[in-house]
């Protein structure tokens, strides 16, 4: 037994040591371009070779072909030992943030060092550190399709999103991180003469559907964790709060919308962050190598941050996943919000454009609570009609869990009548806002119908996904825009108590 234990210690030993011989691609490249798709390619498969903890999977391929990787580090089977928590970080969803990859790629390399070995005690963890690699080769932010990847989240029409929550489910991660870079560069900026300047910034899910457990520790816990860990190590960070210049626009916090990377992972009960780095003024290879160590350290602040507090981590994202799958017909779900001021005010940290000195500005038009501001009683379930071949392919590519539909002893089901289709704002987007009335419908053809259960691990998002009246909801993309004309019925029923 002692042999054999020396020999694993010798294998790990020497794949260590070779390891640390492979350079990242960015400092091959003098940090004047970036990591280009082969040099990615090559990187992963020398770690994969050289790691004894991380191996690589490709979970997809982009709309031209490209692999898209996953680099699995774990000190045993990946996913296997439940007492594990498992943490999913993904970059590039947008092609030209380019530093989220680079990061990304870093923090693997370091990953596989002797003394972040502890880490992997607690923690199954797989990066994808880049999900765009077309629109990454051409420095531009959409997907082949020109399509942008973290609106896509909701109704999963491109290949490489649809790799990225198969991989999600197939192992339920209970923390995620989408990694992105934002441009403070705007014409609005300069004309107010300063602009904001944080090396990186974090943003916590703001959908109120998400338990309140765990937006509050998100907040009130790992965030000032995580911010204060890169501030430490000598990088500037602050909240992620889009909006303004400060008397032009109001500042709030990041969307509550369920179709980016962090909500569409969130509502699902999930602890799920973005982080966003500050971008070059070029968009492209600008100051690189600062923007990559900053976000690199953001992801290692979180990584630190989930092995101090796994076990609570898991015992919240447990708890609220179980609300999930016990859902209850009759509580409700908010499908309209928007975002309101408690009365504080934000000491906005800002640069100016002239001086380059640093100022901090007070901003009153902070809007950092997301309210909900129309409500609906939760279903049993939902009736999707079968010969709706759309939504029938939605339902199967969202992973949601649809059965035949059996009417019991005392069905009662009820439709949507739209009477007239206004407009509402969202987040500065004029979005449809039906007019609808609702009553009880007799089912002549149960056999016409699939029955999606509203109690599941998706109960949340199915239903913002499949009320008329959501502002989340599937109406509101060109696709299903179909579903919603005045004076008929809206096709998807309702199955209620």
């Amino acid at each position: 037994m002692k042999k054999i234990l020396l020999i694993l210690a010798v294998m790990i030993a020497f794949a260590t040591a070779h390891s640390q011989e492979i350079s990242l691609p960015l400092e091959s490249n003098h940090y004047a371009k970036p990591t280009s798709y082969s040099q990615l390619s090559e990187f992963v498969a020398q770690l994969d070779s050289a790691s004894g903890i991380m191996k690589a999977e490709i979970i997809g391929q982009s709309v031209n072909g490209r692999n898209l990787y996953a680099m699995k580090f774990s000190s045993g089977e990946f996913g296997a030992d439940k007492s594990k928590i498992r943490v999913l970080f993904f970059a590039q969803q947008h092609g030209n943030e380019q530093s989220g990859k680079e990061a990304a790629l870093k923090l693997a390399l370091s990953l596989c060092k002797p003394e972040n070995s502890y880490l992997f005690d607690k923690i199954d963890l797989a990066i994808i550190p880049q999900v765009n690699p077309d629109g990454s080769e051409l420095n531009q932010r959409r997907n082949a399709h020109e399509m942008d990847l973290n609106r896509n989240h909701l109704i999963l029409t491109e290949p490489e999103i649809q790799a990225l929550h198969r991989l999600f489910e197939k192992y339920l991660f209970e923390v995620t991180m989408d990694v992105h870079e934002y441009s403070p560069f705007g014409d609005d900026w300069k004309k107010y003469g300063y602009r904001k300047n944080a090396d990186v910034t974090l943003g916590v899910t703001t959908n109120v559907n998400v338990s309140e457990k765990i937006r509050e520790f998100s907040n009130k816990v790992a965030a000032p964790y995580v911010m204060k860990y890169i501030s430490d190590r000598g990088f500037s960070s602050f909240v992620y709060c889009p909006g303004g210049p400060p008397g032009v626009d109001y500042i709030r916090h990041s969307t509550f919308d369920i179709n980016d990377g962090r909500q569409s992972l969130g509502i699902l009960n999930s602890l799920s962050f973005i982080q966003e780095g500050m971008n070059g003024e070029d968009t492209f290879v600008e100051n690189l190598q600062h923007r990559t160590e900053a976000q690199a350290t953001g992801l290692k602040a979180m990584l630190e941050f989930v092995y101090l507090n796994s076990g609570q981590i898991q015992t919240l994202v447990a708890d609220g996943r179980k609300n999930l799958l016990t859902a209850k017909a009759g509580k409700t779900v908010s499908v309209q919000a928007s975002h309101f001021s408690d009365g504080r005010k934000l000491m906005l940290p800002l640069v100016s454009w002239n001086t380059k000195t640093d100022t901090v500005v007070e901003v009153t038009d902070y809007r950092p609570v997301v309210k909900s501001t129309y409500d609906i009683d939760r279903p049993l379930g939902y009736l999707v009609p079968k010969k709706n071949t759309d939504l029938v392919e939605w339902l199967s590519i969202q992973n949601i869990t649809q059965q035949e539909y059996t009417p019991g002893k005392h069905p009662k089901v009820e439709h949507y009548y739209v009477r007239d289709i206004d407009s509402i704002d969202f987040e500065r987007d004029m979005i449809v806002n039906p007019i609808v009335e609702s009553s009880t419908v007799n089912i002549s053809d149960p056999a016409e119908y699939i029955f999606v259960p509203a109690a599941q691990l998706k109960a949340n998002m199915i239903v913002q996904a499949l009320e008329p009246k959501s502002m989340l909801g599937l109406i509101t993309y060109k696709q299903y825009a179909g579903l919603l004309k005045t004076a008929t019925y809206f096709p998807v029923l309702r199955v209620i108590k």
